[in-house]
């Protein structure tokens, strides 16, 4: 017989209400996963929960279905005629700039079909059939929300719904043995509900929790050879723009007012650069209002033999001044191909293609790109979340170097980095005029940035149009803008001037977290600066930008960077848990090991020297009291003996229970432990009780005309409390014991 959902609005089986919040509670949770992927439309985003939520409050209180189960099967038929119109339409709109528009449309109207269903079944419930195939539909919702994303959110979420989920199937395992049952279920009693409910929530926590915990521990024990989640066919359906080949002015601008993290780069320590950057893109053609890169067959740069590639000559990987950084990035889907590196890059090591999770082989597999610019390309696409390591030089400015440096540019140089558009004349003359006193190119270029960053502003609120000419609009106009115009103004009045030089677009630094020892870089952190070409220098940077306000850092800020902590840990040692991973975290383990050991064992052997050392010199100094160690050890020896210490503490535990508030109610444990005490001094007088026996039958078994009255009267208060539900009458049964004792004692 299956127990209805909707009887009565007053719960008539065991966790009838528990029951109902928690199946309440699962499907929100369901429901919240799904929208806390941030991949779904502000419509269902805001409707679900809310339609949720009301359902679970109504049903809470016990109302009846809003639907029946005939105009439910009519509502999910009626939905299939509006599924190709979602597919085709709604969802593709959504879906316009992710890596797979058609499979990520198909993706985001199955998980609108799927919350409908859910929705709409919720609100036809009646039976317990229809409670657990709204179990399995919120099962499926948490499968699709794995599919969308795999952050940390979706950790947070995944252990609620663990834990709500035990909690479901507890009380409906209740419910359906109650139903069940030879007799008719009991009246539920609202003190015994609510213990019954505290008792059913503590267990479906610790079960939550010790799943956690052991599933965690089979997580990092057992051995895997690949790792990543769902590979390649990772959805995600924004991916920011704005660094490619061509990037119009005012692009990089937008970009910046976006907050979102881009890329994560672990490097351990701040490392306290200037001119450290995340570059990404040179860009080397200028038309007046737009950046590009000439059309030029890159170079593939394939893994050697221990999985690295090398983008540097084998000069620089020897000799390159500077000090070397290793860092690990780990970069979100992006709709760009670059790779972003700091300084002058020697090795990177990575698994590109995004399948096989960071395996070696899968590493071996991988190559990039080198156009003549020095940009890393991946050839793979950043469309899903990528990981990987590299090595670089972050060299110095050597100002005496370069101002020996030749203007003799090689014909390749000079046709590609001295291009000019068509001007507005004032730009040269502005040119020659700043650089007049200058000798040498770099000179130009330190005079050059300096009068960009000091005599202008940095705003990312352009005021005005700035019509056909963009850059005479900002030089000689409104003398404010963001670092595109900076750089671009920089870089072609360099190039007027014969100096050739060029547009890089990357990134800032970020916010170094000094948690998880990396930089947190936002899309607010996209910048532009130039690299000048030095003959025999190679190219080094500039960055006429002025700086940016600072945002001061307070209490979110710090909780910010402790919720990007867990993400970095959870990208690194579980989404990207693998073999290497596992490997080291055995090493580590044992080297810990063998260090703990080690030192418990050096502090033990201090401890036991030192207490020697003190045992000696007081035995020296009080050699009359030498006789009390041996004595101690036979009273503590007697102590053990008789149970002296169980003894007290149940006393003390007795005692405080008879000083509290709830001494004088029905509180049947406590009559029992009382009458435990009884049994006790009974038995210290060789009265025991046999297993065999009742408690009235072990009363009437007691003849003696001092103890029977005073044990039979105990034995009628202790049974009726104990198993009549009648108050406990404790000060009596105190008074009882207490007058049972002297007995004894006079005897």
């Amino acid at each position: 017989m299956a127990a209805s959902l909707t009887t009565s609005r007053v719960p008539a089986l065991p966790a009838e209400r528990f029951f109902r919040t928690s199946l309440s509670l699962l499907l929100l949770t369901s429901v919240l996963t799904l929208v806390s992927t941030g991949k779904l439309d502000l419509f269902t985003i805001f409707v679900a929960p809310l339609a949720a939520l009301y359902k679970g409050y109504r049903w809470w209180h016990g109302r009846p279905a809003e639907l029946s189960p005939r105009a439910a099967t009519w509502c999910v038929l009626l939905y299939l005629f509006f599924f190709p119109l979602d597919l085709l339409l709604f969802s593709r709109f959504l879906a316009g700039n992710s890596s797979n528009p058609p499979l990520f449309a198909a993706l985001l109207a199955a998980v609108h079909f799927l919350l409908y269903v859910t929705l709409i079944r919720f609100y036809s419930a009646v039976t317990d059939r229809d409670a657990n195939f709204l179990a399995m539909l919120s099962f499926a919702g948490i499968l699709a929300a794995a599919v969308l994303t795999v952050d940390t959110t979706f950790l947070a979420f995944f252990f609620v719904y663990l834990m709500f989920g035990i909690a479901t199937f507890a009380g409906m395992e209740l419910r359906r043995g109650a139903v069940g049952a030879v007799t008719t279920a009991p009246n539920v009693q609202p003190e015994r509900d609510r213990k019954l409910t505290r008792a059913l929530s503590l267990a479906a926590l610790s079960v939550a929790l010790g799943a956690i915990l052991l599933g965690g521990g089979l997580f990092f024990f057992f051995p895997r050879f690949s790792a990543g989640y769902l590979g390649r066919a990772g959805f995600n359906s924004s991916l920011m723009t704005g660094f490619t080949e061509n990037v119009e002015l005012g692009q990089i601008g937008e970009i910046k007012k976006d907050s979102a993290v881009v890329m994560r780069v672990q490097t351990g320590k701040p490392l306290g650069y200037n001119l450290l950057r995340w570059r990404g893109i040179a860009l080397t053609t200028f038309d007046g209002k737009r950046w590009s890169s000439a059309e030029r067959t890159p170079q593939t740069l394939s893994p050697s033999a221990d999985g690295w590639i090398y983008p540097s000559d084998p000069t620089q990987k020897l000799d390159s001044p500077g000090p070397g950084i290793l860092y690990t990035v780990f970069l979100e889907p992006l709709a760009t191909d670059a790779i972003f590196v700091p300084g002058k890059v020697i090795s990177l090591k990575g698994n590109f293609t995004g399948e096989g999770g960071n395996s070696f082989s899968a590493m071996r597999r991988s190559y990039i790109f080198r156009d003549s610019t020095g940009t890393l390309l991946n050839p793979f696409h950043n469309y899903g979340a990528i990981r990987y390591v590299g090595f670089s030089r972050l060299p110095p400015m050597n100002a005496a170097k370069l101002r020996l440096t030749s203007t003799d540019y090689s014909r390749d140089i000079t046709d590609t980095y001295l291009q000019i558009p068509r001007l507005d004349p004032r730009i040269p003359e502005l040119a020659r005029q700043i650089t007049k006193n200058a000798k040498t190119p770099f000179d130009k270029a330190l005079v050059m940035e300096s009068f960009l960053r000091d005599r202008f502003t940095y705003t990312l609120s352009l005021t005005g149009k700035p019509g056909d000419d963009p850059l005479a609009h900002f030089l000689f106009d409104t003398r404010a803008g963001h670092c595109e115009y900076f750089a671009s103004a920089m870089t072609i009045m360099l190039r007027t001037l014969g100096i050739p030089a060029r547009e890089v677009n990357g990134f800032l630094p970020g916010e170094y977290n000094d948690l998880g020892g990396d930089y947190i870089v936002r899309a607010s952190d996209a910048h532009s600066w130039v690299e000048v070409y030095f003959p025999g220098n190679d190219w080094q940077v500039f960055d006429p930008t002025p700086a940016a306000p600072e945002n001061s850092a307070g209490f979110l800020s710090r909780l910010g960077q402790y919720a990007d902590w867990m993400e970095i840990t959870w990208n690194e040692w579980v989404i990207g848990y693998d073999f290497a991973h596992q490997l080291v975290l055995a090493q580590n383990l044992q080297r810990n090991s063998k260090n703990w050991s080690e030192t418990a064992r050096i502090w033990f052997q201090h401890k036991q020297r030192a207490s020697k050392r003190w045992m000696k010199s007081w035995q020296v100094q009080h050699g009359a009291t030498g006789f009390l160690l041996p004595i101690s050890l036979v009273l503590m020896l007697v102590v053990l003996r008789f149970n002296l210490i169980a003894a007290l503490i149940r006393r003390i535990r007795l005692f405080l229970q008879l000083q509290s508030g709830k001494s004088a109610s029905n509180n049947p444990q406590l009559a029992s432990r009382l009458y435990a005490e009884l049994l006790r001094m009974l038995a210290r007088r060789g009265l025991m009780r046999v297993e065999t026996q009742t408690p009235f039958e072990f009363a009437a078994a007691v003849n003696s005309p001092n103890l029977a009255p005073a044990v039979r009267e105990f034995t009628e208060i202790y049974a009726h409390a104990r198993f009549g539900g009648a108050p406990c009458n404790t000060t009596r049964l105190r008074q009882l014991l207490d007058q049972i004792r002297m007995v004894l004692r006079s005897r």
